[in-house]
């Protein structure tokens, strides 16, 4: 004989069980209205023994007659609902606050502020709250934007940005990279990775990749071995990269250690038949103009001028002091560096 299951037994709740047992019936569940836990199987042998074992709820309704217990049933189950609503009204609040503490988080790294400035938002939340509509101070002081909060937010936010990327490079059916190498404050090497990736219906997701600090040597081994890395973490496949965009340093376009020459290596291991297209970085437009014009008989006095105005303070000021008086179009201007000039 096959074993009975439960769910093949169209079980239902009948409706005298609740004066009979104080049980009401929550969700597809028997509920007991004394104690309030949930009976797993419905079914009234398992409902009385509850209602006459349980500890809980022993002798309370012994001397009620038929019409009391009726009447308790009634108040015992507008307790119930007045208790849920008040559940699921906090639970509300408690997800909306999630979710501002997430949407601060999200502000405060776009504009690359510390983490701490989630305090400082808070506070200057409950300063309004307090002048526009001081009853809801307390929805306010739910929201958490404590510095460890604020971290944990924005690295929950990345991970799943990452996430979301990953699953767009498996659609990908052809995509290209572009690396850069700077020195932060600090003299620690940052390498930049972006990705630019095309799917079957032509839509191209451009997106940052990853930054990845380099505190030894940025040799070309070094720089294949972090874009590899990132690669493989990706998913992405060698035969779908078609493009490589680097700046002129030989470390990066070097024909035989450099990042391109490695690259094309792993490609030609991988039996990729497809021709890797190596450009070269455009963010360096400029001085690769000046270069390529010849005009170095220009750039060499207007970097001298450049770097007289701003050694010193006090020419500095009077040179701004002289653009506000001619109302030009820009106020200032930078430091000369051969990678950025004026861009």
């Amino acid at each position: 004989m096959a074993k009975r299951k439960v769910y093949g037994e169209h079980r239902e709740f009948q409706a005298r069980w609740e004066a009979e047992y104080m049980f009401t019936e929550v969700k597809g569940k028997p509920v007991c209205l004394l104690c309030g836990e949930s009976v797993a199987v419905m079914k009234e042998y398992n409902l009385r023994r509850h209602y006459e074992t349980s500890k809980k709820h022993k002798d309370r309704d012994k001397n009620m007659d038929t019409e009391q217990r009726l009447q308790k049933v009634e108040e015992l189950k507008r307790g119930l609902k007045s208790r849920q609503a008040l559940f699921t009204k906090a639970k509300s609040q408690s997800e909306a606050a999630v979710k501002a503490s997430f949407l601060v988080a999200e502000e405060v790294a776009k504009s690359a502020r510390p983490f701490r400035e989630g305090e400082f938002i808070k506070s200057c939340m409950l300063k309004v709250c307090d002048a526009v509509c001081p009853d809801k101070r307390q929805l306010f002081s739910n929201v958490s934007l404590s510095r460890n909060t604020v971290a944990e937010r924005v690295n929950q936010l990345s991970t799943n940005l990452k996430e979301q990327l990953v699953e767009k490079g498996k659609d990908f059916i052809a995509y290209s990279l572009a690396v850069d190498e700077s020195t932060d404050t600090t003299d620690i090497a940052q390498l930049s990775i972006f990705i630019r990736g095309v799917d079957s219906s032509l839509t191209v997701t451009e997106e940052f990749l990853a930054l990845r600090p380099m505190h030894g040597t940025t040799t070309g081994q070094d720089l294949y071995e972090e874009v590899s890395r990132c690669v493989n973490e990706m998913g992405l496949p060698w035969e779908k990269l078609v493009g490589l965009t680097t700046d002129g340093a030989p470390a990066m376009c070097g024909h035989r250690s450099g990042l391109v020459a490695r690259i094309r290596e792993r490609m030609r291991d991988e039996n990729v038949t497809e021709e890797l297209t190596a450009y070269h970085c455009i963010i360096h437009q400029e001085s690769l103009c000046g270069k390529a014009l010849k005009m170095e008989h220009v750039m060499t006095i207007i970097t001298r001028a450049v770097n007289f105005i701003r050694a010193k303070g006090l020419n500095h000021r009077q040179f701004k002091a002289f653009l506000g008086e001619l109302d030009t179009e820009y106020g200032d201007l930078p430091y000369h560096t051969d990678v950025r000039w004026l861009s």
